[in-house]
């Protein structure tokens, strides 16, 4: 096993005080996929995987992403909830990887609601 240098430590350390500083900051935005059976079944999962690369090229910072459970809506799942600061929750329907690609460069980073995806207004 190759010993660590003093550089690798302190990369170690850039990277950990990365992280905890994102934990620490304040959203402007939350999006919550949800993630009963029939949305896992329906690609959520997928969507997820989507959605965190975007926020992660973007280098963007005040998005809380979470997963989220059934709303009771299986013939619209994948569902995903955007909520932007003080605006009314979006509930989106039939979501997939070019979706919510769409959803975040102009909701979530212009504040564009999607309405052909929206569902309704929780």
């Amino acid at each position: 096993m190759a010993k660590l240098t003093i550089n690798d430590l302190k990369k170690i350390k850039e990277d950990v005080s990365k992280a905890t500083s994102v934990r620490n900051m304040e959203e402007t935005s939350v999006v919550t996929v949800h993630f009963g059976t029939c949305g896992i079944a329906a690609g959520a999962r997928d969507v997820m995987n989507t959605l965190m690369n975007e926020i992660t090229e973007a280098d963007v910072h005040d998005v809380k992403v979470l997963s989220g459970g059934c709303l009771g809506m299986c013939s619209s799942e994948p569902n995903v909830t955007v909520q932007i600061k003080q605006d009314e929750p979006i509930i989106y329907q039939n979501i997939d990887g070019n979706k919510i690609r769409q959803i975040f460069k102009r909701h979530i980073l212009k504040g564009e609601v999607q309405t052909e995806f929206a569902l309704a207004k929780k």
